[in-house]
Formats: C-alpha cells, sequence, structure tokens
C-alpha cells in the first residue's frame, strides 16, 4: 500500500470515531451509594434464584450458583471498599496538624 491509501484509510477511521466527550466528574458518594444498591440487587436475585430453585419453580442449577457467586463477589468487593475508606480514615486522623 502507498502513504497516500494509508493517509486516507487513517483520516476516513479518525473521522468516524467523532470528537471525544470530557469525562462526567461523578461524586464518591454516589459511586458509593450506586456500589451498595447494586450490591443490594444481586443479594435479592441470588435470593430469589435460590427460593425459586427450592420450591421447584425453577430446576436450573446453574443459574442459581451463578446468581449466588455474583452477589458474593459483589459484597466481597464492597467489603474491600469499606475496609479502605475505613483505612484511609485512620490515616487522616493519625496526620499530625
Amino acid at each position: 500500500m502507498s502513504d497516500i491509501s494509508i493517509d486516507s484509510h487513517l483520516k476516513s477511521m479518525m473521522s468516524s470515531f467523532g470528537q471525544a466527550q470530557p469525562p462526567t466528574e461523578t461524586n464518591f458518594g454516589d459511586m458509593l451509594t450506586q456500589a451498595i444498591s447494586e450490591t443490594n440487587e444481586a443479594q435479592l436475585n441470588a435470593d430469589q434464584a435460590a427460593t425459586d430453585l427450592s420450591t421447584g419453580r425453577s430446576d436450573n442449577l446453574h443459574e442459581v450458583m451463578l446468581a449466588m457467586e455474583e452477589a458474593d463477589i459483589s459484597m466481597r468487593m464492597l467489603v474491600q471498599m469499606r475496609n479502605k475508606v475505613v483505612d484511609a480514615y485512620q490515616e487522616i486522623i493519625r496526620m499530625q496538624v
């Protein structure tokens, strides 16, 4: 391929991407609230899937196990976030002014 054809392809590819949007600012409290609500939703979904399996409304053990593991991983992540926040708070308290 010649340089001209590469340049024309590159320009057409670049123009198809458009302008990048500036990142929106998100508040840490909003992120934490969203993580808590997503974890709660995952827990509720896992509970419902387990209830459906135990009552016979569902016979798909695989989906139940996936829902339970998703809820477990989500809860572990939330606990780690809490631990990091507590560690940061304790570090700030230890600072001398």
